[in-house]
Order: structure tokens, then sequence, then C-alpha cells
């Protein structure tokens, strides 16, 4: 097998595995907002998993960089990953920014940060899915 199609191979691999694992973490975070009642304990938890989520996102769209580049292919789909992983980079940046903030004594900037915080799962999770239909429909 030539190096190229090795390349390619690994890189397909590596993607869908990284898109597993971002799903997970982003299920985990949804989870902890949803149940912790602590916000000390939410809050340490997010702020643990925050460099994961961005590293995973960091894998997958420079493995999607290296797909499109070694295959020459630069279609509407992987026009549209882009923006995409833009879009969950960004509203993790503002979510861990709006919680960075909060002290242990605002329990109403607390409960709101729960509610934004699902809302941004929720359309992290509703961008992948979206993109993936995409992706299966073109």
């Amino acid at each position: 097998m030539e190096a190229g199609t090795q390349l390619v191979s690994a890189s397909i691999w590596v993607h869908i595995y990284a898109m597993y694992a971002l799903i997970v973490i982003i299920g985990i975070n949804y989870y902890t907002v949803q149940k912790e009642e602590n916000f000390f304990f939410l809050a340490k938890r997010l702020k643990k998993l925050t460099p994961y989520f961005h590293s995973i996102n960091f894998i997958i769209a420079y493995t999607g960089a290296v797909l499109a580049g070694f295959t020459h292919d630069l279609n509407p789909t992987v026009v549209l990953m882009i923006p995409a992983s833009l879009f969950l980079m960004i509203t993790e940046i503002k979510r861990y920014k709006k919680m960075r903030v909060i002290q242990l004594a605002d329990v109403a900037l607390q409960e709101e940060f729960k509610i934004f915080a699902k809302k941004i799962y929720t359309m992290q999770i509703t961008a992948i899915v979206f993109v993936y239909i995409v992706s299966k429909l073109f």
C-alpha cells in the first residue's frame, strides 16, 4: 500500500473516532450541567474537560484538512465543515468565558449559566448532526 493511501485511511479513522469522542465530551458536559447542583464542582469539571474539547476539535479540523487537501476534494460539505468547526470552538470559548466570571455567591448567575450552557451544548450537537446529515446527502 502506498504512503498516500495509508495517510488517507488513517486520517479517515482518526477523524471519525475524534467525532465520536467530541460527541461524548459534549454529552458529558450536558449531563454535568443538568445534574450537578453545586456550581463549584460543575465549574471544576467543565474546566477540566475544556482542553480535551478543544484538542479533539483541532484533531477533527486537522484530519479533515489533510483529507480534503490530499484528495483535492473541496465540495460544499467540506466547506460547511470549516464553519461548523469554528462554531464549536467559538461557542465553547463563549461558554467558558461566561462560566469563569461567576462567583460562588451569585446564585442567579449560576442558574442563568446552566440554561446558557444547555443551549450551547444543544446547538453544538445540532451542528454536528446537521453536518453529518449534509455529508451523507452530498
